[in-house]
């Protein structure tokens, strides 16, 4: 049975989130840094088959709490600084799917499939 187009960009989705997360999880990131270190998990995933875009929100205010209690600058990227949006477009379909923190937990979530 071949996957339907829905269940493609599902599919889709999934890959660029596990290649988003485990690429740049550790990333070294400092409230400087945060910006162009969004731009550039933005432009990489992109690049992508069948992403049409992806926004990446570096949580400033939950970076530069974890950083009051350090002696060091900057801290490595994990989940719980960032929420992310991507869209993947895949013949006929598009998904939106987000990625916060659920608990503990950095939960991807698929929003919404919509029939262009």
């Amino acid at each position: 049975m071949e996957p339907t187009p829905p269940q493609t960009a599902c599919f889709e989705a999934g890959i660029k989130f596990g290649s988003l997360y485990h690429q740049f999880a550790g990333t070294p990131v400092s409230p400087e840094s945060a910006g162009s270190l969004a731009r550039a998990i933005e432009a990489s995933i992109e690049n992508q088959p069948f992403c049409t875009g992806v926004d990446v929100e570096i949580l400033d205010d939950v970076l530069a709490a974890e950083l009051a209690g350090q002696s060091a600058d900057y801290t490595e990227l994990t989940g719980r600084f960032m929420n992310v949006e991507m869209t993947i477009e895949h013949e006929d379909r598009l998904v939106v799917a987000s990625m916060a923190m659920d608990g503990d937990y950095p939960r991807m979530t698929l929003d919404r499939i919509e029939e262009r």
